[in-house]
């Protein structure tokens, strides 16, 4: 016990080898729990996925620093990423669950017309919409757009006019 107690301390005094020590493991822990989670966690970076991440890190932090017992912070890590999955399988089994946690896509821009109403309701200008669809389609009009959604994890996705043939 003497051992435990020297790597890993007790409380928020600890020395720099005991934060150091519980870094380390809860390195290894958050890599576990990420696994577990799923890469969707990162890859989505929906709201809600994104809730998720900030809330591990502050969990796991106070475990590090001693301002929360180790193994309880864990635990609630480990709480958190169960949650995490369970709402996901939630979402994949119930659209109404889904919508309700994630929302849904919301229409920008369709067939030549800005959809006012949509970009100040989003707290967008339109200006930031232009700024998209550089950074996503290298256009710089939306002369050749046919349509404009803000995604469910905050981007903006561009729809090509198709062109049409002519014979």
């Amino acid at each position: 016990m003497n051992v435990i107690n020297f790597l890993f301390g007790e409380g928020e005094h600890l020395e720099m080898h005991q934060m150091c020590v519980r870094a380390f493991i809860m390195f290894i822990v958050m890599l576990a729990l990420i696994r577990f989670a799923g890469m969707r966690t990162f890859a989505k970076r929906s709201p809600f996925d994104t809730i998720v991440t900030i809330m591990l890190g502050a969990i796991l932090a106070r475990g590090v620093v001693g301002a929360s017992g180790y193994v309880d912070t864990i635990v609630a890590a480990g709480v958190m990423v169960v949650m995490h999955r369970l709402v996901a399988w939630l979402s994949v089994k119930s659209r109404k669950f889904e919508k309700l946690i994630k929302g849904t896509y919301i229409k920008l821009y369709n067939n030549g017309v800005l959809l006012q109403d949509a970009l100040e309701g989003t707290g967008m200008s339109e200006n930031d919409l232009h700024e998209s669809l550089r950074l996503e389609t290298k256009k710089l009009t939306l002369a050749e757009i046919d349509t404009a959604f803000l995604e469910t994890n905050g981007r903006i996705s561009f729809i090509l006019r198709r062109e049409e043939k002519t014979d």
